[in-house]
């Protein structure tokens, strides 16, 4: 446990947050303000190694709102220049804050690298559905058919699932929020600190201007959210519904709700969430789920440890060849390989 204390405050700047009034970022940014005082604490990092690394789009504006230090990067480059930073400097606590169009568009490659990489930053990842900041048009996560700025008469594409694209890509960590349910958006990004490696929250957030209520169908208030979503706890049973009568079992190799105490169903037959197994195939399952043939997966669906984190791995090279070198300054550097005198 770390000596000094922080509070919510000491990671708030004192800028003008900027987004539009009811926008999803405003309940993200509080989430993450509240979470940093307990990561600090039980991580034991001091206040002047937290950064944040964004790229293009309003999330990116997050880093203004924080009181740590930050790097407002380019498009799509926020996990390239991220990667940089935590690689030089691997004490440094580094955070990532991006977009659905920022990441899984122009900054795919990047995106996907990191991931299978396993860079120890922890990426929050805003998914509105929608190009917000340049004004509406259609991102990598809309879905099939929406009307936009760009597609008058609907796209023509299928969208990406950032869960499935996380764990595809051998992720070892990948949580999925809801902006408005701000304690459950504190707990995955502590744990998301806590993971070595890393670390996709995917917050499914609402963009009141251009994209308004795209996640309502299944999160549009608690009642709703009850009934359509899945919390999902390692150790606990995949139950949901207002009373928790709803549950996932694994039926004919392929995910089934059921009523628990209908049908022959039992409390016993409904699936225990292990976020701990290797093996991608329940979670890649549990996080392609979709309303309304299944409730939403949200909580930690994915944490796996694992020994090859890239910043680590660099800086163990990078010691063992300092250590076995015979150049140990510019001077022996200048006199090493063939010399000639002029």
């Amino acid at each position: 446990m770390a000596d000094y204390k922080y509070t919510p405050a000491d990671f708030k700047s004192d800028q003008e947050v900027r987004w539009c009034p009811g926008c999803g970022d405003h309940a993200i940014l509080n989430a993450v303000q509240r979470a940093l005082p307990e990561v600090a604490d039980r991580t034991d990092t001091p206040h002047n190694l937290f950064t944040f690394v964004s790229g293009i789009g309003c999330s990116s504006r997050f880093i203004y709102y924080m009181k740590t230090f930050g790097f407002h990067s380019v498009h799509g480059r926020a996990n390239a220049v991220a990667t940089g930073v935590k690689v030089a400097n691997p004490r440094l606590a580094v955070w990532v804050t991006t977009g659905d169009g920022d990441s899984l568009a122009i900054g795919g490659n990047h995106f996907i690298h990191a991931i299978r990489r396993n860079v120890d930053l922890n990426v929050i990842l805003f998914n509105n559905e929608i190009y917000g900041l340049t004004k509406g048009q259609y991102s990598p996560t809309s879905k099939l058919g929406k009307i936009t700025k760009t597609s008058p008469y609907g796209t023509v594409e299928k969208p990406f699932n950032p869960g499935e694209l996380v764990i595809g890509a051998k992720g070892t960590f990948f949580a999925r929020s809801i902006d408005m349910e701000a304690n459950l958006s504190k707990e995955c990004m502590v744990a998301a600190a806590l993971h070595k490696g890393m670390s996709v929250v995917e917050v499914l957030q609402n963009c009141v201007i251009f994209n308004d209520k795209t996640h309502a169908a299944f999160a549009a208030d608690k009642a709703t959210r009850a009934e359509h979503t899945i919390t999902l706890r390692h150790g606990e049973k995949m139950l949901f519904g207002a009373n928790n009568e709803k549950g996932l079992v694994f039926e004919n190799m392929k995910l089934k709700v059921v009523t628990v105490g209908q049908d022959g169903y039992t409390l016993d037959n409904v699936l225990t969430h292990d976020a701990h197994e290797r093996d991608t195939t329940l979670h890649s399952m549990l996080a392609a789920m979709k309303y309304p043939d299944y409730p939403v997966a949200v909580g930690v669906i994915r944490t796996v440890e694992d020994d090859a984190v890239y910043d680590l791995a660099v800086e163990r090279q990078v010691e063992e060849v300092k250590a076995a070198s015979k150049i140990r300054c510019v001077d022996d550097l200048l006199r090493s390989g063939a010399t000639w005198e002029v």
